[in-house]
């Protein structure tokens, strides 16, 4: 995987969840890299790209919601979220958003 997500001409769909952790891993480096696995495997997933420091993003990119839709109720994505809640982020916001255009170098 890039460093920088190799997205197709847009539109196309961000999930940008920005985060704060607990303390302590309990699992959560295991679980993040399975559940990177898992969606990269999902029908409609584009790539993703993340950063922590005292708070987390990633953003993951897809090419409609319906992937969207299908990917949040992936059972064991449910399970790595309500890991998540109980365990992993003291808090959390998810962001859905269109990218209507994209450029870079």
């Amino acid at each position: 995987m890039s460093v920088i997500a190799n997205t197709p001409k847009p539109p196309y769909f961000a999930v940008i969840f920005t985060s704060t952790r607990t303390q302590g891993d309990h699992g959560y480096d295991a679980m993040a890299n399975t559940m990177v696995e898992l969606a990269a495997k999902q029908p409609g997933f584009l790539g993703i790209e993340s950063a922590r420091d005292e708070v987390g993003i990633t953003v993951s990119y897809w090419s409609d919601i319906e992937s969207i839709k299908q990917w949040k109720m992936n059972t064991e994505h449910l399970h790595a979220q309500t890991l998540g809640r109980k365990s992993w982020y003291s808090s959390f916001k998810v962001r859905i958003s269109k990218v209507e255009r994209d450029y870079g170098l």
